[in-house]
């Protein structure tokens, strides 16, 4: 994209939808998930499967997802860097266009995550089996806190927790507003969150995403193609992708993530700034991680993230909207989200919301009309930042 003229409005998405249900679906397989939401992301865009040509997908393989599509793609790809991955897909779906690859690319997400859940024993050739887990470092859950509790030495406990419960109370309100969101008809408090159980210190409950079956997709392709779609197309203006690490005992600093490298680059090769930002889509596995998601894109500095969303800024109402679907910690995560934000940015940008819509800043009569989306990998090992426009 870096040769390209900046903001350049010439690949859309054109297409975005979930699987028929989320939550605990436990008749369906996730590849009965995949199926679902690009059925539904193809309506929506007014295409059919027999214009797909390149397909995109993570956590299974594009041989097996295809063949259950029943699509024969010119372009393939398998990228699977946990959650992020979907979100470097547009990015990739957007170079297999440019360069004569594919015409129609669909990126497609489904896990049962929930009804499969279960311990599932590791390769034990991986580097995780051998220097992590004999120590205890067993799952996210463990290894984020692990970076957390980095955090919170650096920049202050009391601190930290604050800005946590910031986060999840406030992602909860947007979940309330959202019918789909699993945590709709479950509002909390800060004093319900800060009385919640404990997972992994200094994780309660709610710090933590959602375990659920659900899938997302996501459609791509031309401006000409794009033009005569079912609805007006979402641009993508510029793209960025990388990590650092796979263990978390290898990364480089428990307080700073890859978005410190893929969001200003998205942001340049957009030719945009922050201040042009209506709509902010962060990644949620935990509440940390929005926290320091934040301050790697460049929002607010280092250990100033509990300020930034202090006051409830992020809730309804406030004025930095993020995450407006109720996130991976209180709307579905399936195992990975990247696809979930996606979907909830372009239905934000062409103003399909409902009663949580948010709007333009300075125009309560527009709907937004550029939006960062985020996507996280692995144990913050991975990052995937593209803005979009209408």
């Amino acid at each position: 994209m870096a040769s390209r003229a900046p903001g350049e409005r010439d690949i859309a998405i054109v297409g975005v939808a979930e699987s028929d249900e989320m939550g605990t679906v436990p008749n369906k397989s996730s590849l009965q998930h995949h199926a679902e939401a690009a059925h539904n992301a193809l309506e929506d865009a007014g295409l059919s499967k027999n214009d797909v040509d390149g397909v995109l997908t993570a956590g299974f393989s594009t041989l097996a997802t295809a063949e259950y599509l029943g699509i024969h793609p010119g372009f393939t790809d398998n990228t699977s860097v946990g959650g992020s991955s979907f979100v470097i897909h547009v990015a990739h779906a957007i170079a297999a266009i440019r360069a004569g690859y594919c015409e129609v690319a669909l990126i497609t997400h489904g896990q049962a995550g929930r009804s499969t859940r279960g311990r599932v024993p590791g390769d034990p050739n991986q580097p995780v089996a051998q220097y992590e887990a004999p120590y205890g470092m067993i799952g996210p859950p463990i290894n984020y806190s692990m970076a957390c509790a980095r955090y919170m030495h650096q920049y202050g406990e009391d601190k930290t927790r604050q800005g946590m419960a910031e986060v999840a109370v406030a992602t909860r309100k947007w979940a309330n507003l959202n019918p789909k969101a699993v945590m709709h008809d479950t509002p909390m408090s800060f004093d319900e969150y800060h009385d919640s159980r404990w997972v992994s210190w200094p994780f309660h409950l709610p710090d933590c995403c959602l375990v659920t079956d659900s899938g997302a997709a996501i459609i791509v392709t031309t401006a000409e193609r794009a033009r005569s779609c079912r609805k007006a197309p979402v641009w993508v203006l510029g793209a960025a992708e990388g990590h650092d690490h796979n263990l978390i005992s290898q990364m480089p600093s428990l307080t700073s993530t890859w978005a410190r490298e893929s969001g200003p680059k998205s942001l340049q090769r957009a030719g945009l700034k922050h201040d042009d930002l209506d709509l902010t889509m962060i990644y949620d596995s935990f509440t940390y991680t929005v926290m320091v998601t934040l301050e790697s894109l460049g929002f607010c500095g280092p250990g100033e993230s509990a300020d930034f969303v202090a006051n409830q800024r992020t809730a309804p109402g406030g004025d930095f909207s993020l995450n407006t679907s109720g996130g991976g910690l209180s709307y579905t995560h399936p195992g990975m989200y990247g696809s979930f934000l996606l979907v909830e940015a372009v239905r934000q940008m062409r103003g399909e919301c409902g009663e949580r819509q948010v709007h333009k800043k300075g125009d309560a009569g527009r709907n937004p009309a550029v939006s960062l989306v985020n996507g996280t990998g692995g144990s913050l090992s991975s990052t995937g930042t593209v803005v979009l426009a209408t």
